[in-house]
């Protein structure tokens, strides 16, 4: 196996890797070794441990995405402001590096006012609007910190950040609905929820309460209550994000079981909407990157 570059995703959790040749995956791996999890002056190091094997005695390439980029990653990559394309110019260089290896950070972006900063969401909106040319619209990337991304003329015109899918976590896992929240799914209870924070989102902290209530007095199953509780967050998030993608083509950029949540949701709302893989997503948009490295010596 040759190969030409590597293609890194590097989040706050996790780090996931990819041996390339040319948009072609020869390879992949992955570790827990997120930004949160390495020391400052250790990112080369967690690194390596993953993708050695793919190394030869020419530099290769690196190309990474996400909170690596952040200051406190790997090299600080600063934010481009919008409206901007998503990948704008040349991605940072890392100095000092192995001499085995070139790497580089896409920036992500900021949005002065209201304040919103993204790192690894511009990549994925870069890989999508690769494979779509001339699309017009609004992307809907859902994940710990949900983003939605207006677009125009291949640039984001604007964008703003949810933490819907933190507060999910937060509330299930270290609040008083850590008791009645449990596993499993009901469909039709995540619908009536949603619907109910869409109408009314200034009642949500009282439907929130509800569904301890709701366990205490009535037994309800702990699957249902976990359906509700997304539905009344997602239902709030859609009720703020409604200028966004009403009457707009919308795209949903995301891991695939919460992508096609969003698009329930949404498609009950009357909206068009087209979902995307998110590590095609990111791998289109790393190569996007990494063919403007190659301009450079």
């Amino acid at each position: 196996m040759k190969t030409e570059w590597i293609a890194v995703d590097w989040g706050t959790s996790h780090l996931r890797a990819w041996a390339m040749r040319g948009d072609t995956v020869l390879d992949q791996a992955q570790s827990d070794q997120g930004m949160s999890r390495v020391a400052k002056g250790a990112f080369q190091d967690a690194l390596l441990a993953l993708v050695e094997d793919w190394l030869g005695d020419a530099p290769v390439d690196v190309v990474a995405c996400g909170m690596v980029g952040a200051r406190q990653g790997w090299v600080e990559a600063p934010y481009t402001a919008v409206p901007s394309a998503p990948v704008p110019g040349l991605p940072i260089r890392v100095p000092g590096t192995d001499p085995r290896i070139r790497a580089f950070v896409v920036p992500g972006l900021k949005q002065t006012s209201p304040p919103d900063v993204m790192r690894g969401e511009e990549t994925q909106i870069a890989g999508f609007l690769d494979t779509h040319p001339n699309w017009d619209g609004v992307i809907c990337l859902p994940g710990t910190h949900t983003k939605w991304a207006q677009i125009s003329a291949g640039e984001v015109v604007s964008f703003r950040t949810f933490m819907t899918g933190e507060l999910f976590d937060l509330l299930r896992g270290h609040s008083v609905l850590q008791h009645s929240v449990g596993e499993g799914w009901d469909d039709a209870a995540f619908a009536e929820a949603v619907e109910d924070a869409l109408s009314k989102p200034e009642q949500l902290a009282a439907r929130l309460f509800g569904l301890r209530a709701a366990d205490l007095l009535h037994a309800q199953d702990a699957g249902v209550a976990r359906a509700r509780l997304s539905g009344l967050l997602i239902g709030a998030e859609l009720a703020a994000s409604r200028p966004y993608w009403l009457g707009q083509q919308i795209a949903i950029i995301g891991a695939e079981g919460l992508s096609a949540i969003y698009a329930k949701a949404l498609q009950k709302q009357g909206a068009f909407v087209e979902t995307a893989d998110a590590t095609r997503s990111t791998l289109a948009g790393l190569t996007k990157a990494r063919n403007l490295t190659r301009q450079t010596a």
